[in-house]
């Protein structure tokens, strides 16, 4: 009897000791002298978060715990160049990015992989497949993401002409803690008649955007205009589901989420009506109950 107590004891306190060495945050060395910052919460089939820009892993604090709690192992990190994460000159290509998504996945042994990407973090997604077949990753998340190509061309003549993304960039280089409190309201849907975050929150994700480094800032931004993904969602194999909101003015859904769902196969696409690009607040309850429908999936 005393044995049987004395190995239960042990079990529990070797889970505890496992679930301990996951609720942690750490940093991972992806790339010569490039840490990335992230955390590491709960238990079960691993979900990584990837964030949107210029944001941090912060954006996910109403979705970090909802999955934890509901048995899920959640990674959330900060992309190079933001957060708490080492702020190189160089390396903000997809390629690169997404080299270090990969060096996350197999330094912490990750299989069964949910990959969920909000607006830039949507490149990565797509990305990892093209780049590295998706290995260890059996579903993925496109959360009001940017792909598949934002530039206006020939060929794309929903996207967005060339000179906005131009004047986007003269006023970061011009005023940057500026441009992003302007950019925060029109990112969250504040106008004057509406406003579904306080005036602290929103300047609480302004300042979380203000950390990023500003050569990160202007050359994320470059990316995310200009990299044309449409030739590689046909890569994306797993289930895959698409959300987006129809009053997003960041990236409107006619040029993105519509075209992407008609490109990948097995995909689930919900649309949310009225949401602003930052529906991961403004409609937090929502996106968390499908987005945990499609992990119990």
């Amino acid at each position: 009897m005393e044995n049987s107590l004395l190995n239960t004891s042990l079990s529990l306190r070797d889970s505890d000791f496992d679930l301990q060495q996951l609720n942690t945050d750490k940093y991972i060395e992806t790339d010569k002298n490039v840490k990335l910052y992230v955390k590491d919460y709960g238990k079960g089939n691993p979900v990584i978060l990837i964030h949107g820009w210029p944001l941090s892993n912060e954006m996910w604090e109403y979705q970090i715990d909802f999955l934890v709690q509901n048995n899920y192992r959640v990674i959330a990190y900060d992309r190079r160049g933001f957060g708490k994460s080492s702020q190189p000159y160089e390396g903000y290509d997809y390629d690169t990015l997404t080299d270090d998504l990969k060096e996350i996945i197999e330094q912490l042994q990750l299989e069964n992989v949910t990959l969920v990407g909000f607006s830039m973090g949507g490149g990565e997604v797509v990305r990892y497949f093209s780049r590295y077949g998706g290995k260890g990753v059996t579903k993925a998340a496109l959360i009001s993401s940017i792909v598949p190509f934002l530039l206006k061309t020939d060929d794309n003549p929903e996207g967005r002409p060339k000179e906005k993304s131009e004047a986007t960039a003269a006023s970061i280089n011009e005023d940057r803690i500026g441009f992003l409190d302007n950019f925060g309201k029109i990112f969250f849907g504040v106008n004057i008649i509406n406003k579904p975050l306080s005036t602290p929150l929103l300047e609480h994700y302004r300042n979380l955007c203000a950390t990023a480094s500003p050569r990160a800032t202007l050359q994320c931004a470059e990316s995310l205009n200009y990299t044309d993904f449409r030739d590689e969602l046909h890569t994306i194999k797993v289930p895959t589901l698409i959300i987006h909101g129809t009053d997003d003015k960041n990236v409107p859904i006619e040029v993105s989420s519509e075209k992407t769902s008609k490109a990948i196969k097995n995909n689930t696409f919900i649309v949310y009506e009225g949401a602003p690009h930052g529906l991961f607040y403004t409609h937090k309850d929502k996106l968390n109950k499908d987005l945990l429908e499609f992990l119990n999936s």
